[in-house]
């Protein structure tokens, strides 16, 4: 016999993606019993309010998942490396917002308007991992394109905003535009480079490849979730003054002929895809208008005819909804359906 309501953990809950979990919550009304908000010793003793309740935060620690169904994490990589197995091993079911886990063979990692039959995989590890926030938006968008025309190749630029970095990296920007207009030299203390009007062709690390973490996140995950190895992905992934929502320029080869008409078409019954393609009337998807929003908006679709099937396309969507806390709500919303 099902649950009616399911006591929920959030793991991070002072950072921006942990206020998002509590936000989309109750916009969605996820049956939540009880709600434990957790984070690091110095956040603990604050209060955030849910439900019109000022829950109070807690530190997050061994015997914070007794009793627990689900956990919603996003408090960094090697703090769910620490905690996420000890949460699933007291029997709470994890869906992680790291990067830690999404390589795992064992451990699904899942976009619900893509591959949802993974979800019931979770139950090797009682873990699920949440894809990196630019790849969420891109396999949405090309998912359909993928199964209808085979897609072999796919190069993407990326133009991610701040709030993929945090809060204090939200705060860096707005404190750097100030100092600027009132001509000081601007600290630059989360990003290698002042991010103030500029673009950082950098987000993560540098590997041996001369690619980044992230653009090697986009290439392996996108792989994983399709489930298909063949599509030849290259990325290169930028950091730019906006708030909130990632762009992407994206252009796909496929293996079947392929109209951009059709693809507008296609696009538009996807589930969790609105298209904005009206150039002439300068109608296309912008972080501006996007920021906030729950789907993948997709615009500027045309032919590439440098290649044989090829095809350009623009896709925007806000990263802390769609691209983190709102797939971690949606994976948790089939998972209650679904599977337990």
């Amino acid at each position: 016999m099902k649950k009616k309501k399911y006591n929920v953990a959030i793991a991070g809950a002072t950072g921006v993606v942990g206020r998002e979990f509590i936000k989309i919550l109750e916009e969605r009304n996820f049956p939540v019993g009880e709600i434990k908000l957790l984070a690091s010793e110095r956040s603990a003793g604050s209060r955030i309010d849910f439900k019109g309740n000022g829950e109070l935060v807690t530190d997050l620690n061994d015997e914070s998942f007794k009793g627990v169904d689900i956990g919603l994490f996003s408090p960094g990589a090697s703090v769910s490396a620490k905690h996420a197995p000890r949460a699933a091993k007291a029997g709470c079911i994890v869906i992680d917002n790291t990067s830690q886990f999404r390589m795992d063979p064992d451990v699904p990692l899942v976009v619900p308007e893509v591959n949802p039959k993974d979800i019931g995989l979770y139950k090797k590890k009682n873990i699920i991992a949440n894809p990196n926030c630019s790849t969420i938006q891109m396999v949405v968008a090309l998912k359909p394109i993928h199964d209808k025309y085979r897609i072999k190749r796919i190069v993407v630029s990326t133009y991610q905003s701040v709030s993929g970095a945090g809060k204090e990296a939200m705060e860096e920007l707005s404190l750097q535009v100030r100092d600027l207009f009132n001509m000081k030299e601007p600290e630059v203390n989360v990003f290698p480079h002042r991010i103030a009007f500029n673009c950082i062709p950098q987000i993560d690390s540098f590997l041996d490849n001369g690619y980044t973490k992230e653009e090697m996140k986009m290439v392996n995950e996108t792989k994983k979730i399709f489930g298909d190895d063949s599509v030849k992905i290259t990325a290169t992934t930028v950091r730019v003054p906006v708030f909130v929502a990632h762009s992407e320029a994206v252009n796909i080869e496929t293996e079947k002929p392929i109209d951009p008409e059709d693809v507008k078409k296609l696009l538009s019954k996807a589930p969790g895809v609105v298209v904005i393609d009206e150039p002439g009337e300068g109608a296309y998807p912008m972080p501006a208008d996007i920021a906030g929003q729950d789907e993948v908006f997709v615009g500027r679709i045309r032919r590439d005819d440098t290649v044989p099937n090829g095809l350009n396309m623009w896709i925007v969507s806000d990263n802390l909804r769609k691209g983190a806390a709102l797939n971690a709500v949606q994976i948790a919303e089939a998972l209650i359906k679904d599977y337990i």
